[in-house]
């Protein structure tokens, strides 16, 4: 061993790829270039910037980004992935370009702002065995965003990850704009969510008789919805980009 110091931190890591790479390249070279870039300029790139996220490095077909915070890289993955899905709505299944995503929280190892460790190899694994469109969280991750963000989660189960040592549970984020609910599903681990019971008011008991009456007395029940700010909203006003 050396005595050189390393430097470590805490992060959550967002892995991306384009499903299919290798096949829209031999179909088309030039054009799959062009849009990559495009989606750059004006999805990936701002999306990642407004949530905070830092480009650790680019390859031809994917991205690794750090992020301080879990919920920040939720958001983000849930915003790109929606904004790709609008921008794939018009376009031949055979010529979209669909991104894959993985996101864990881990320690990680810095040097010359590269990024290295267990922390970045089980995001780009996570990344591996999500679908084209989709977002693949470790439990790690889900800990850490879990009731901060509107967003619904399936959970995979214990998933045996290529180089990684144990098996490691995974959870699927929905991408759909409509699955988004105050309640996350947890089927698999603590049985079918569910949401608490709806409070009722009796109206009749709670206005006095003289007011019933009188015709008068409406009452309304105001609930408080969280919000999120630009970024990692996955209370997700991203998904709704998410």
């Amino acid at each position: 061993m050396t005595g050189e110091r390393v430097e470590r931190r805490l992060a959550a890591v967002l892995a991306a790829d384009v499903a299919g790479y290798s096949r829209l390249m031999g179909r088309d070279e030039e054009r799959t270039l062009v849009q990559l870039k495009a989606l750059r300029k004006t999805l990936l790139d701002p999306t990642i910037a407004g949530h905070r996220g830092r480009i650790v490095k680019t390859t031809g077909d994917g991205m690794l980004v750090e992020f301080a915070s879990a919920v920040d890289a939720a958001r983000c993955a849930v915003e790109v992935q929606r904004g790709m899905a609008g921008q794939n709505a018009d376009l031949a299944q055979d010529i979209r370009i669909e991104f894959r995503i993985g996101i864990h929280v881990g320690d990680i190892i810095i040097d010359d702002n590269d990024i290295f460790g267990d922390g970045v190899n089980i995001a780009a694994r996570l990344e591996g065995i999500a679908e084209p469109g989709g977002v693949c969280i470790s439990d790690d991750a889900q800990r850490q965003i879990r009731g901060k963000v509107d967003i619904a989660f399936d959970d995979m189960g214990l998933q045996t990850l290529k180089n990684i040592a144990e098996p490691m549970r995974a959870w699927r984020c929905r991408i759909d704009a409509n699955s988004s609910s105050p309640a996350m599903s947890t089927k698999g681990r603590d049985g079918p969510a569910s949401r608490a019971p709806r409070q009722t008011l009796d109206r009749r008991a709670a206005v006095p008789e003289h007011v019933r009456r009188s015709g008068a007395g409406v009452f309304r029940r105001r609930h408080g919805r969280g919000h999120h700010h630009g970024a990692v909203a996955l209370q997700v006003a991203v998904r709704n980009r998410p």
